[in-house]
């Protein structure tokens, strides 16, 4: 059974308060508008799994310091960007049930405020002199682009394999964990070895982060992701991929006609869902991310230390899994 978000926090619950009253003071600005924005974005913070990965990476390795927390900011400002700029090229207007930035106060100043972040970021690493932190996430933002422009290309037209599926999610979604378990280790260890092995677990966690966001596509969830949205907006998800994959090619030419036809979403919803179990699209999908589950905690157990982070991130792990919000 996994821990629940309050116990994953507790082992660092000093750190994490010290972290939220740091990142809070690096936000502020002296331009009103922007500081009122600001203050918006820090209030509706989600269950900062990021910063907590970075913290228990490095706890792994040493004891917690001044890069940690840095690196954990730029991870942060990343992210919170991102998220931002996202929401403006999706047409997105909520975002965990709040408003988004572009819903209250329209795109030009929504990508503003994203371009802002990222500038925040930069000048945090160049002032420290953490450019080897400012490489990784630079590395992360690079990635992240490239796939999310690779899924849209796909998308278009409905052609994506499984290996386009991972090449696309390694980039989309795996970079950012693992650039939170890199920079965490590469804030108290100057071992490469360690550093990569942090980068490896978190590039597994982060792809099974996404099949779990996949399966939240067929409504088991209280995640607030309305059950159906990936097969409206026609993307790609391992499920549908492997079902169009093991269907005969008649079955697949037709689900493929439906997705992209104006039927109604619900009749769409109703039968493309059964057409992914008919040929086991969410079994597989599911054991896809048991297995990159396992193949974290392997790299965990390679990891030649003895420290309770170990238990401590599998815990985070298999809350990260195993949620259902």
């Amino acid at each position: 059974m996994s821990s629940s978000i309050e116990q994953i926090k507790a082992p660092i619950k000093e750190e994490l308060a010290f972290f939220e009253k740091e990142f809070r003071a690096s936000m502020k600005t002296q331009v009103p508008l922007l500081d009122t924005i600001m203050t918006y974005i820090v209030k509706r913070k989600g269950k900062q799994i990021r910063p907590i990965f970075v913290l228990y990476s490095a706890n792994l390795f040493g004891n917690i310091n001044d890069r940690t927390y840095r690196g954990a900011s730029l991870v942060e400002l990343l992210h919170t960007a991102t998220l931002v700029h996202d929401d403006v090229v999706d047409e997105s207007y909520q975002r965990r049930s709040f408003f988004s930035i572009n819903a209250l106060w329209k795109n030009k100043i929504a990508v503003l405020v994203g371009d802002f972040l990222l500038s925040k970021g930069l000048l945090l690493s160049i002032k420290n002199k953490d450019h080897d932190l400012l490489e990784i996430v630079s590395t992360a933002v690079q990635e992240m682009s490239e796939g999310e422009l690779l899924q849209l290309e796909r998308a278009r037209f409905m052609s994506a394999t499984e290996e386009d599926y991972f090449n696309i999610i390694r980039k989309k979604t795996a970079s950012l964990i693992a650039s939170c378990c890199q920079i965490g280790a590469a804030s108290t260890s100057n071992d490469p070895q360690h550093i990569e092995q942090m980068r490896l677990f978190g590039e597994n966690i982060g792809l099974a982060f996404q099949i779990r966001d996949d399966l939240f596509d067929f409504g088991e969830n209280k995640s607030g992701k309305p059950a159906g949205l990936d097969i409206k907006e026609k993307k790609l998800t391992l499920p549908i991929i492997h079902a169009f994959k093991t269907a005969p090619s008649s079955e697949t030419r037709s689900i493929r006609r439906l997705i992209k036809s104006n039927t109604p979403d619900k009749q769409k919803m109703t039968e493309v869902v059964a057409f992914i179990k008919k040929h086991g699209g969410i079994d597989y999908a599911t054991q896809k991310m048991n297995e990159l589950r396992d193949n974290a905690f392997k790299i965990l157990d390679e990891l030649n230390i003895q420290s309770p982070y170990k238990i401590h991130l599998r815990q985070l792990v298999n809350f990260v899994i195993d949620r259902n919000v």
